[in-house]
């Protein structure tokens, strides 16, 4: 009984985690901003990834807000053969409102994923927001 317990939580972690981290493959290496990928946003501090596979090398991110306000706290970029940034957001944007260009201090190196620390703000019609993430090449 205990084993099937156990299975039963570590496949459904599993799936929270793939389901969390679903990779964004990028195909275009042309001059210009490109979307990444996208998510929906919980109204609980949530954390997510953006997996990134390809033409990862990116100058500059920005993100956009879509359907409901957000309160982004921080985000990570971890770029390929090791080093992160850590980029403290901590702003509150409206739905429809994008951040500023996040110029990023090592542009020339691969980006092996992008984290995001934030929750969708509670608002009168319960919708979540939803983000997309953008990378300038």
């Amino acid at each position: 009984m205990k084993s099937i317990v156990l299975l039963l939580v570590a496949t459904f972690f599993t799936f929270s985690f793939v389901h969390a981290q679903k990779p964004e493959v990028i195909t275009n290496n042309k001059a210009g901003w490109h979307k990444i990928g996208d998510a929906k946003v919980d109204f609980k501090t949530d954390k997510d990834k953006f997996i990134i596979i390809g033409k990862d090398r990116y100058k500059a991110l920005q993100v956009k807000v879509k359907d409901a306000p957000v309160h982004m706290e921080s985000m990570q970029v971890s770029y390929e053969g090791g080093g992160t940034e850590d980029v403290a957001l901590n702003t509150q944007y409206k739905p429809n409102a994008e951040s500023k260009t996040i110029e990023l201090k090592n542009g020339s190196a691969e980006i092996k994923n992008v984290t995001f620390v934030y929750h969708t703000v509670t608002n009168g019609s319960n919708s979540k927001a939803e983000i997309e993430l953008w990378g300038l090449k």
